[in-house]
């Protein structure tokens, strides 16, 4: 990529927006942070815009604030970004395609393997429903299965074991209304499990099988890997909102200060628990063990969502194992009881690759989209203003957000 260009990672989630700006500095292979934002978000349900003009005065905000730090330039009439795409809505299909290899030297090309790709987006799918990106597994040459790098191979019959990624349409629209009205140029949009899985995980994990969790607000993703490719994905509707209003209900309490408790929750490690920084309620305590049970249940409730889907696909014993980010992974000893409910190897996932370090797994899905606007760039890099529009169609690089 050219040092120097910015590169924009937008997040927009269930009750925050997060934009994350990073430049690639001279002799330095990790990404500089120029600009960092976050700012409260409303007009949207479990990762879903529910209403597109409530969330795009939330991202102008967000981007102005950034604005007011280090951004110069262009972004002060319009910004180019990565943004995410979340909800349950998203669902991620097995499929295959298949494609004649067509050089006469049986060299199997770049053509083919996008011929093959887009062969299988040919599934059928309900009427409001439609393929945003295909994620490649494994390619099968002449029968040959387990190959990930065809090209300049020969064969005669290439295939594609793929995930295509479904989204509900009236949901991407309204994603669509927002980011548009509130000026901003999509230069890609990738699920926000995956960003997050691209900032936590290393190639190596991917190699050996890892799952990455995000919990979010409103919903928790999961991400499997194995031998470096995407193996399944799945979005569930539960996340750590639901723990914060169990809390509320439990201790008739507002939300606000169910929200401090649980932020502030040490699973077993108390016997009371304060509300000291709200004013109008200090000195208030509740028993430990109260908010223990409540916090204990819902967060099992989650990691068996997770286990189940893990045992349903037989990933259930991955040498990598759990990867924790998102918000819900700021829980005090969240990593423990993921190990013990999933009895798997566990660790919390923080963004690598930036200075000065992001050591916050909230902002995982930024960092991981600043990394995928990188990578596009790399991957431009030397070519000519033709072989570029190739090179997007090829990959596959979203063009549903330009007016």
């Amino acid at each position: 990529m050219i040092k120097g260009q910015k590169i924009c990672g937008l997040d927009i989630g269930t009750n925050s927006i997060k934009v994350l700006v990073a430049i690639q500095g001279a002799g330095s292979k990790e990404l500089e942070i120029v600009g960092q934002a976050e700012v409260p978000n409303s007009g949207m349900r479990k990762g879903v815009v529910i209403k597109p003009l409530e969330v795009s005065r939330n991202i102008r905000q967000a981007l102005d604030f950034c604005r007011e730090g280090r951004l110069e330039g262009r972004e002060k009439k319009g910004t180019s970004a990565v943004i995410n795409i979340g909800g349950s809505h998203l669902a991620f299909l097995p499929s295959r395609g298949l494609a004649s290899v067509s050089r006469a030297d049986q060299k199997i090309s770049e053509i083919d393997v996008e011929r093959a790709l887009q062969a299988s987006r040919t599934i059928s799918l309900p009427a409001n429903q439609e393929i945003l990106d295909v994620f490649p597994q494994e390619f099968i040459i002449d029968g040959q299965a387990g190959i990930k790098e065809v090209e300049g191979l020969r064969g005669i019959r290439l295939e594609a074991k793929t995930l295509c990624l479904t989204v509900f349409s009236p949901y991407l629209k309204n994603l669509t209304d927002a980011v548009l009205a509130s000026d901003v140029e999509a230069e890609n949009v990738l699920p926000s499990i995956l960003a997050s899985a691209q900032a936590v995980v290393s190639p190596q994990e991917k190699e050996l099988g890892v799952a990455v969790m995000e919990i979010g607000a409103g919903t928790t993703g999961l991400a499997v890997f194995e031998e470096g490719s995407l193996v399944h994905a799945a979005i569930f509707p539960l996340g750590s909102n639901n723990i914060t209003n169990d809390i509320a209900i439990v201790l008739k309490i507002e939300i606000d200060e169910a929200e401090e408790i649980k932020k502030e929750f040490s699973l077993f490690s108390l016997k009371k628990i304060s509300l000291g920084r709200n004013k109008r309620k200090s000195g208030v305590s509740f028993p430990a063990k109260i908010v223990t049970r409540v916090v204990e249940a819902r967060t099992k409730e989650i990691f068996q969502e997770v286990n189940k889907e893990l045992k349903r696909i037989n990933k259930n014993k991955l040498p990598g194992g759990i990867v924790l980010t998102g918000g819900g992974a700021k829980m005090a000893r969240i990593v423990d009881l993921a190990k013990k409910e999933m009895k798997l190897p566990g660790r919390l996932g923080l963004p690598q690759g930036f200075s000065p370090s992001l050591d916050d797994p909230t902002w995982a899905t930024a960092a991981g989209l600043v990394l995928e606007g990188e990578r596009g760039l790399e991957d431009e890099e030397g070519l000519s203003f033709s072989e570029k529009g190739v090179f997007k169609k090829i990959k596959g690089i979203f063009k549903i957000f330009s007016p």
